[in-house]
């Protein structure tokens, strides 16, 4: 792969290439990341659970700030790409939009996961596989199916881009497509997929291949491609981010102590570095500051590594034959702390009573809220029907008589809800809440 055809200003729904021209206020990658901070999807992650159910008294991660920290370490891993790169591509002046670009594609990668936290992709998923939503297996051909029995958020995400809904313009978000490319983890379709992880739905392939193949993105002979570079970055940040703030707030909220999370940050140093927290921590005091401290510079450990690991392995990945991810190839210290992280996460943290409780919640609601639309759709000209489907968003309707594409329809709407939102609908249309008589 190469640079020259990797970094493009090309737009998705527009035949004219952007040139960058010396008297820009904003880039066409600044612009990309502009669209995505005013957008209505990316305001509405303010009130998406990231893990910890929102508490009243203390402010924990939602799924906007999430991105925007994920947004910030992307950043600085893209800028260090760019300044390793320089001195052998001078003659490509995209190569200092890399550290945007990474940016842009970390504020945008979960843009498409559903409500209710990790479980929400888990929820819809379920309703297909073991809830009212398996009678349409037959009905549906194998990737069709796939794509809702294997719901994946990164693909979401990637319609939610560049999909043209009711009434919006051609192209989606109508971003170049470099930052598209950047945001595919997993550059197959679904039928490819042995778990619930792919790039892009049925309906959204073209969009993908197209954006490829102008990229010069190596296709397999499988007919999977490799992933574009930068995809590598923008999920070292998330890996990072998601790991270590996690136990950041799992210590605010009191499920883990100070000694414990102290100790799991301390083990990515070596004497000598923990030596010098203890002399810092001679001057603050408060032990909310210390944690704080001590998160910082593993993340900022965590950044150089996974650089370093990313020129260490720069010819697989630009061959694409790299596998895995960055994260996985920590250094022996760092690998082994970050195992710990991991699975003190999964056995406390994500197993704590409020995140389970969250979690339920969220199968009930989204599985009824699916079987509630996705059925009126099967029936629309029934009177309950009409009185459900009056409901959904103008952009969510489709005239298409494809079920495909009148499931799919309602998933976009069922996922793209917030916490609040769902929970709110769900009560109405269950009875258990009736709306405010004015």
């Amino acid at each position: 792969m190469d640079w020259n055809k990797l970094l493009s200003t090309q737009r998705l729904g527009s035949s004219d290439q952007k040139k960058p021209a010396s008297n820009e206020d904003r880039t066409q990658f600044q612009r990309d990341y502009d669209r995505i901070i005013f957008s209505s999807p990316f305001r509405r992650m303010q009130n998406k659970t990231q893990v910890f159910p929102l508490p009243e008294h203390i402010f924990v991660h939602n799924r906007l700030t999430h991105s925007l920290e994920v947004a910030s370490v992307g950043r600085s891993l893209g800028n260090l790409l760019a300044e390793y790169l320089l001195s052998s591509h001078q003659n490509n002046p995209l190569i200092h939009e890399i550290g945007t670009i990474v940016s842009t594609a970390c504020l945008a990668h979960d843009l498409g996961n559903p409500p209710f936290g990790h479980s929400g992709e888990a929820a819809i998923s379920n309703y297909f596989t073991k809830g009212a939503g398996q009678k349409f297996k037959n009905k549906l051909s194998e990737g069709e199916w796939k794509d809702f029995t294997f719901f994946d958020g990164n693909a979401n995400a990637f319609r939610t881009l560049t999909h043209q809904f009711n009434g919006k313009r051609e192209g989606g978000f109508a971003l170049t497509f470099s930052t598209l490319a950047s945001i595919v983890k997993y550059p197959f379709e679904s039928v490819k997929a042995t778990k619930p992880k792919f790039g892009f739905f049925q309906s959204d392939k073209e969009n993908y291949y197209h954006i490829a193949r102008e990229l010069g993105i190596t296709q397999r002979e499988d007919g999977s491609f490799a992933r574009h570079p930068l995809v590598y970055l923008v999920e070292a940040a998330d890996d990072i981010c998601y790991q270590i703030m996690d136990l950041e707030d799992a210590f605010k909220l009191g499920i883990l102590t100070y000694d414990r999370i102290r100790k799991l940050f301390q083990n990515f140093f070596d004497s000598k570095r923990i030596a010098q927290f203890e002399a810092t921590f001679k001057q603050v005091s408060d032990v909310n500051e210390q944690i704080s401290y001590l998160r910082a510079n593993v993340i900022g450990a965590l950044i150089y590594q996974s650089i370093d690991i990313f020129k260490a392995n720069y010819s697989s990945i630009m061959a694409g034959t790299f596998s895995g991810s960055l994260i996985d190839q920590l250094p022996e210290q760092q690998a082994k702390a970050m195992k710990e992280v991991q699975q003190i996460s999964f056995s406390e943290v994500y197993a704590h009573r409020s995140v389970v409780e969250i979690e339920i919640a969220g199968y009930k609601i989204i599985g009824t809220l699916l079987e509630e639309f996705i059925d009126a759709t099967t029936a629309p000209h029934e009177m309950y029907s009409k009185k459900i489907l009056s409901l959904l968003p103008g952009q969510y309707k489709t005239g298409e008589n494809s079920r495909y594409n009148k499931i799919q329809s309602v998933v976009d709407f069922v996922s793209g809800m917030t916490d609040v939102f769902a929970l709110d609908l769900y009560r109405k249309i269950k009875g258990i809440s009736l709306p405010g008589v004015v």
